[in-house]
C-alpha cells in the first residue's frame, strides 16, 4: 500500500532513514536495558545525553504517518516540532504544511528546533534532498530559548524530545494554542520515562491550561492533546 505522503521522492528519503534509524536499536535496547545497572541515578541523564548525541533518533514510519494525517485534517500551517533530530519527523509535518498550502492557499512553516550542531546539519541537508527546506524553520540550542518567540498561534505540535525537556516544551507552546490545537508526544507509556513524564501530565492537568488528553495504542504510547 501507499504512503499516505503520496510523493515517491520523498518516501524513498524517508524510508532510507527509517532504516537508519532502525539499524541503531539493537545498540540501543542494549544500552538501556543495562542502563540501571551501571548508572547511578544523578547520573543517568548526562549518561543518556552523551549516549544519543549522535543517533539517528526517529519516529516510527506509522505514528509520522498519523501526525501527517493529523495536520491534513487540521489544515494545520504553523507547526512546532520539538525535537528534530536528523529531520525525520519534520519531513512528514513540512509535507503535511506544503500540501495544505498548495490545496488551501496562504504560507506554512514547521518550526523545529534541535540542540546538537551535528544532526542540525544533518537535518538540513535531509530537508533540502527532499525539496522542503522553504517550508521549514530550523533553530539550534536550548528550546527553552530558541521556542520564546514561536511568532503567532500553533496548529499542531509534537514533542519528541529527552523526556525532562517535554514539559518545557510544552509550556513554549500552550500560550500559542488555539481550540481546537493538537500537541503529539512520543513515548508516554514507556516504563523507562513515566516518571519523567510527571511534570508533562501534571501541566495537562491544570485546569487554567485547558488541555484535554488521551494516551493512544501505539508502541510505547503516543500521547494526543487538544486545546478546549
Amino acid at each position: 500500500m501507499a504512503s499516505v505522503l503520496n510523493d515517491p521522492k520523498l518516501e524513498r528519503l524517508v524510508a532510507r532513514l527509517h532504516r537508519q534509524s532502525n539499524g541503531q536499536l539493537k545498540a540501543m535496547e542494549k544500552y538501556f536495558g543495562e542502563f540501571s545497572r551501571r548508572t547511578r541515578p544523578a547520573d543517568r541523564p548526562a549518561a543518556a545525553k552523551k549516549f544519543l548525541k549522535d543517533k539517528l533518533v526517529a519516529l516510527e514510519p506509522k505514528k509520522a504517518e498519523f501526525c501527517y494525517q493529523l495536520c491534513r485534517a487540521l489544515n494545520a500551517k504553523r507547526i512546532v516540532e520539538a525535537g528534530t533530530s536528523y529531520g525525520v519527523s519534520t519531513l512528514y509535518l513540512a509535507a503535511a504544511a506544503r500540501d495544505n498550502a498548495r490545496e488551501r492557499g496562504g504560507s506554512a512553516v514547521v518550526i523545529g528546533t534541535e540542540y546538537e550542531p551535528a544532526k542540525a546539519k544533518a537535518a538540513r541537508a535531509n530537508f533540502a534532498k527532499a525539496g522542503l527546506s522553504k517550508f521549514i524553520d530550523l533553530r539550534e540550542g536550548d528550546l527553552r530559548e530558541t521556542l520564546k518567540d514561536i511568532g503567532g498561534p500553533v496548529d499542531f505540535a509534537l514533542i519528541d524530545i529527552w523526556v525532562e525537556m517535554a514539559r518545557p516544551a510544552l509550556e513554549r507552546v500552550a500560550p500559542h494554542l488555539h481550540p481546537g490545537s493538537i500537541v503529539v508526544a512520543d513515548n508516554t507509556a514507556t516504563p523507562t520515562y513515566n516518571d519523567g513524564y510527571k511534570d508533562y501530565f501534571k501541566f495537562i492537568a491544570d485546569p487554567a491550561n485547558r488541555l484535554r488528553t488521551m494516551t493512544l495504542p501505539f508502541s510505547g504510547g503516543l500521547e494526543l492533546t487538544v486545546r478546549v
